[in-house]
Parts: structure tokens; sequence; C-alpha cells
């Protein structure tokens, strides 16, 4: 993907404070650190440029030490949206580049998908984000609140994402077979209503004039409520297009048990 109508610079924030695993950037995955790890495949989806955006020198040397290239970023930011337009500052983006946040716990990123999340902003003029999906097969991943959903348009833009099962079977709820959820949590929903929901994969790309304006936009009630902060975009009238991939992305690295998971499938 070299072309200027496809070119994208993928960035990867990594900081090293973790409650639930310490030091999580440079946990060793198969003889390398996880960031490095992950920037070596989100690399492979054709990316001008791929730079772990840090606040902490010791990631920034583990990068230097894999050829791998970064930036230093203030350590005080309220969240990843701030870090990355503190990125796109430092690396002198223009307001139309294409930006791809990929998180650097996700050490079995797909390149394919981040390809395709990029190219959403290439095909939709009128977006300022992109994003993915994959299709909800059970009534348990449905009703389940860890698990974002996201409804979209006919034009394969998000209409709202939400914690909650959307769209919302009326004509299923309150029936035996809602109610027995428990005994039949893998039942395939989509045979039953004949739609099938979509889960939200926390994969974005951005115009980067956008992403240094979206940390100065006023928080939406509804993000609040859903502990979503992509609903800030959609409260603000901007748009987010959506690729729908069939099958479910690789585990990503929040617990130890996590890590073990992901250390076992790639030894």
């Amino acid at each position: 993907m070299t072309s200027g109508t496809t070119d994208f610079t993928v960035l990867i924030p990594a900081r090293m404070a973790s409650s639930r695993l310490p030091n999580k950037p440079l946990a060793d995955i198969a003889g390398l650190p996880m960031v490095v790890r992950v920037a070596q495949r989100a690399a492979q989806s054709g990316a001008l440029r791929t730079v772990v955006a840090t606040d902490d020198v010791r990631i920034q040397q583990a990068c230097a030490n894999h050829g791998i290239e970064s930036i230093l970023t203030q350590p005080h930011h309220a969240n990843g949206s701030d870090r990355l337009a503190e990125a796109c500052a430092l690396l002198e983006l223009s307001g139309n580049d294409v930006v791809v946040n990929v998180q650097g716990d996700e050490p079995l990123i797909d390149p394919l998908l981040i390809a395709a999340v990029a190219a959403l902003l290439h095909q939709h003029p009128s977006a300022s984000m992109g994003t993915a999906a994959h299709p909800i097969s059970t009534l348990a991943d449905y009703t389940n609140p860890n698990i974002v959903k996201v409804v979209l348009d006919a034009h394969h833009m998000a209409q709202y994402f939400s914690r909650a099962p959307i769209p919302h079977a009326r004509d299923l709820a309150g029936t035996a077979w809602w109610d027995g959820r428990a005994a039949q949590s893998h039942t395939n929903i989509a045979a039953l209503t004949g739609f099938a929901p979509l889960r939200h994969i926390g994969l974005y790309s951005y115009r980067a004039g956008f992403l240094r304006q979206f940390p100065q936009l006023a928080p939406a009630p509804t993000e609040a409520l859903e502990a979503l902060e992509q609903l800030r975009t959609l409260w603000h009238g901007h748009r987010i297009a959506v690729h729908v991939t069939a099958t479910a992305p690789g585990p990503g690295v929040d617990t130890p048990e996590d890590l073990e998971r992901v250390r076992a499938l790639l030894a």
C-alpha cells in the first residue's frame, strides 16, 4: 500500500502503568518485548511508518534495540487519545494524514485488519474516524456488558455504540429463551432472529487533524454513561466508518492469564 490514496501511519501508545500486569509493554513473548512484537505485526500492514508513542525511556530503549521507531510523549496524559494527539504534533502530520491507533497489548493483531481500517478513511471522505466490528453469534456475547456492540446505517457508518444488547430483540426479550440464557448462552442468535448483531473491535483510524481536535471536544453525556470514548465523536456530529470482518481478532493481553495464553499460542 504505497500510493497516496492509501498512505497511513500506525501509532502505538505504550505506557508502563498497568494495575493488572506491571511493565506490560516489556513482557516477554516468544523472545521479544510485547510492544516490539505489536510493532512488527503492525508494520506488515503496509503502513508508511509504524511509531511507538511512549512516556517511558525503557520502552523507547527496547524499541531502539529492535529497530522500531518511537517518540517520547508527556507522562501525564488523561487518556490514549491525548497521547496520540501529541504524537501527531511531534511527527508533524498534516490534517488529512491517516493515522491508525493500534493498542500496545495486541500482539496477535491482524495486519490486514489494520490496512482495512486505514482504507476506510480513503473510501469515506465524510468520516473523521474508522473502526471495525464482527458478527456476534451467541446470546452470551450479545448480553455481555463487557462486549461493546455497534449498530450501522446503510453506508456502514456507526449509528451508536453500547454495552447494552443493540439492536434490541423486542420479540425475544422476556421469552423463556431469553430468560434461560445461562443454560442456552451458546445458542446462535442469528439463527433465531435472522440478524447478527455486531461486536465492536477497538481498532481506530483517524484523520490527524480530527485527532488533534478530539481532546478539545466536550465529553458527551452518553460517553460518561456507557464509558465509551468514541461516543464523543458521534455526539459532536462526526462520522465513524466501520469495516465488518467475518472473524474475531486474536486475544489481547490485559492480565497475567492473557499473557500466558498468548505465549502458548506463539510458542
